[in-house]
């Protein structure tokens, strides 16, 4: 089923007898296509005790098969001038490849044979699995920021919430992690029915749907366990708490419950972060580094769930400059937004911006199908990047002034408090 993907492309839409998704956008721009495999499966489809799964498994795609042993993906891939990488969150797993036009059909074989039948020997996953244990202990343990993220995110959805564990998962889990446990997630997530193939660059729709056809059209479906789709539940009153780490100043880091990605008021609140903490030239950059000079680093953002997401602030001291004060300022300048909303001149600069980047980010085939995968992954709808685009066009002042308010002044948040170890 054809439909229009902004102004001048069609997205083409099938489903295979299996419930794969194919998702293809013919654009003749340039003699490149992207082709990205979306499963549905990401750290929220996960339990407690198993946590890390998606993203371990992410690992282990990349080992090899019966037909194309481990290094011959990647080695194929290259030897056709194609690169591939994949990534894993809360809502998904996706793996791509970026390739001539005349190699893309590489790329259908390599990833259906994966879908088809991974081989990972016990001394493999030992292995792959002590990498993702490494990876853990870098990127998180001995990193400030991501430390104080975990415990937000624990604190702000709870233990048992599928957001309130980390998507590289505890190292509790993750050290007693097996491979059977590996291969039976496989086997329940990595099927057709589960998954959105996207191709998006110099294609023929025909061509893409009988060859994906022919490489996917046997394979089998998979009973899927029950999804958890829980609701967070609300803060009833702030919670606090603190964090003795290996750094030189104090540090805060804030969250509050926010709205859904697919939600108009995502949106909104996006306009709302982006006047607080969008570039130089926004509010609480202006005061707080620029002008008061009390922090080294400050940002905002919100993340892009499904079920619910989680705006948050970060705050990171200056040598000698106290990190309550910076606070006090930054809480000053989010009433004052939530209070009298941006000027126009703010609005339209943000929203400038945002159209800027959004475009930005659709010059190519690969950023064209990354938007047509989340999309179609967290919200069901492909062509979801340009209703949002209306949406952040559409934002009023008094908007921004509601949104902000009902999130980030009138809502119990969780409050981290990051400080020096042997110091008060």
């Amino acid at each position: 089923m054809p439909v229009p993907f902004g102004t001048s492309l069609t997205l083409h839409r099938y489903a295979l007898a299996n419930g794969l998704t194919l998702l293809v956008l013919p654009d003749h721009s340039a003699p490149v296509v992207s082709y990205q495999t979306w499963f549905k499966v990401g750290s929220r489809h996960e339990h407690p005790g198993k946590t890390g799964l998606s993203h371990l498994l992410e690992h282990l795609m990349f080992l090899g098969t019966k037909r194309y042993p481990e290094g011959d993906f990647d080695q194929l891939l290259e030897n056709a001038g194609a690169e591939n990488n994949a990534s894993t969150w809360t809502d998904w797993t996706q793996y791509h490849e970026n390739l001539p036009t005349s190699e893309w059909p590489l790329a259908v074989e390599l990833e259906a044979d994966r879908m088809r039948g991974i081989a990972v020997s016990p001394k493999r996953f030992l292995s792959e699995r002590d990498v993702v244990i490494s990876e853990r202990r870098d990127r998180v343990d001995d990193d400030i920021e991501s430390a104080a993220s975990e415990v937000l995110y624990k604190t702000a959805f709870g233990a048992r919430h599928p957001y309130g564990w980390p998507t590289i998962g505890w190292m509790e889990d993750l050290t007693e992690m097996t491979r059977a446990d590996a291969l039976a997630y496989y086997r329940a997530h990595y099927a057709p029915n589960h998954a959105t193939v996207v191709v998006a660059g110099d294609v023929v729709p025909a061509d893409v749907v009988r060859r994906v056809t022919r490489a996917y059209g046997d394979l089998p479906a998979s009973a899927r366990p029950a999804e958890m789709r829980p609701r967070a539940a609300a803060l009833k009153a702030p919670k606090r708490k603190i964090l003795r780490l290996s750094t030189p100043t104090r540090k805060v880091l804030c969250g509050w419950h926010a709205p859904p990605y697919a939600a108009r008021d995502h949106a909104v609140l996006f306009v709302a972060l982006q006047v607080l903490c969008g570039g130089r030239s926004s509010r609480l950059y202006q005061a707080l580094v620029r002008d008061l000079e009390l922090v080294q680093e400050v940002r905002m953002s919100a993340s892009p769930f499904e079920l619910g997401s989680l705006a948050d602030l970060w705050l990171s001291a200056r040598e000698g400059k106290r990190i309550e004060k910076a606070l006090s300022v930054a809480d000053t300048e989010i009433r004052r937004l939530g209070e009298r909303g941006p000027s126009a001149r703010e609005l339209t600069k943000v929203k400038n911006r945002v159209e800027l980047g959004f475009l930005g980010g659709m010059e190519t085939a690969s950023g064209k199908a990354e938007q047509i995968g989340l999309a179609a992954t967290i919200t069901g709808d492909p062509c979801h990047a340009f209703t949002r685009l209306e949406e952040l066009r559409s934002v009023t002042a008094a908007d921004v002034r509601r949104v902000t308010r009902a999130v980030l002044c009138d809502a119990p948040r969780v409050h981290i408090d990051v400080l020096p170890r042997g110091r008060s």
